[in-house]
């Protein structure tokens, strides 16, 4: 039997403090291999980024929609390549070093990183076959640079575009995800959240962090009311509209 948490009653989810409330509740949002949601959408890069460093060439482009998996697929390389993670700030200086060690670079289609430093640092990549990852939300020819350099070096790339998980794939993650902390739960919940989540296995584990905290703290089982009190502290901590049917 898992014990309860100190029975503290959680502040209503409008409330203006909720975001620091999500944040001392204590996730950590998971990047580790096992915790990312494989599906049809991202399979292919999923295995790719597994395949590292055998890859056939050094520049991996990963292209999705924000909550796609883009940051959790570049968390795991990370984890395995030890890559430096090129801020908007510092590419240029990172790519004057020149060298070898692998590169991440993030949003480069909307983070404001300076256009000849990332020139430099794709043809880095090409030339002395420097691992370098790239995201970004839009295909390469939809990228906001003044010229064509950065995009058309960025057509090279080993390329994979990520889409969402559906439905089925989702219920199923929140199903082993509660599962594994000892929660039955049912499944017109499970639908509820599912319908009005983002969609995503980081947000999914996040989720079933909170809704498993909310019920220990009531001294209850998950029921719809709790599975929407969370769903509400989600969206208040991002900034979004709360559900009205919350």
């Amino acid at each position: 039997m898992r014990s309860k948490a100190a029975n503290n009653i959680l502040p209503d989810p409008h409330s203006q403090g909720i975001a620091q409330l999500v944040l001392d509740l204590g996730h950590v949002e998971a990047r580790s291999q096992d915790d990312f949601m494989v599906c049809a959408g991202n399979e292919l890069a999923f295995a790719h980024v597994l395949a590292y460093p055998d890859w056939a060439m050094p520049l991996t482009l990963l292209v999705g929609a924000p909550k796609s998996g883009k940051t959790h697929l570049a968390g795991i390389w990370i984890g395995r390549s030890g890559a430096l993670v090129a801020g908007a700030d510092d590419l240029e200086t990172l790519s004057r070093k020149g060298g070898r060690h692998p590169v991440l670079v993030e949003d480069a289609d909307r983070a404001g990183y300076d256009e000849a430093a990332l020139f430099h640092l794709l043809n880095q990549s090409m030339r002395d076959e420097r691992p370098l990852l790239i995201t970004a939300r839009t295909p390469v020819p939809d990228w906001p640079f003044k010229t064509n350099d950065v995009k058309s070096r960025a057509r090279l790339a080993a390329h994979f575009s990520l889409t969402a998980p559906d439905d089925i794939l989702l219920s199923q993650m929140l199903v082993k995800l509660f599962a594994d902390r000892q929660l039955s739960v049912d499944p017109k919940v499970i639908s509820y959240l599912v319908g009005r989540m983002e969609r995503s296995s980081e947000e999914a584990v996040a989720l079933v962090d909170l809704v498993d905290t909310l019920s220990l703290s009531r001294g209850r089982a998950v029921t719809r009311a709790i599975a929407a009190e969370a769903l509400n502290m989600r969206a208040a901590a991002h900034g979004e509209p709360l559900d009205p049917e919350g």
